[in-house]
């Protein structure tokens, strides 16, 4: 599908063809994956980019959180 047949399409059918072909890239198909993306980056670019909601990312500095989390493959000792 071109682009410009991609720009006919209404948000339904757009989104409805994202689905369906990323569906089938994570089955396994080989040219699914572009398709899906192609899609995909049709619908961002009509809808602009999602909204992040900011206050749910971990903004600690790596040293930080590396020092905070618990190392769970040594089981046999206390923390």
């Amino acid at each position: 599908m071109t682009t410009r047949q991609m720009q006919t399409l209404s948000d339904e059918e757009l989104g409805a063809q994202a689905l369906e072909w990323r569906r089938r890239a994570l089955q396994g198909e080989w040219h699914a994956r572009g398709i899906a993306h192609e899609f995909e980056s049709e619908m961002r670019r009509r809808t602009g980019a999602p909204a992040s909601n900011y206050d749910s990312l971990d903004l600690r500095s790596l040293e930080l959180r590396a020092a905070t989390q618990r190392r769970w493959w040594r089981f046999w000792q206390a923390s």
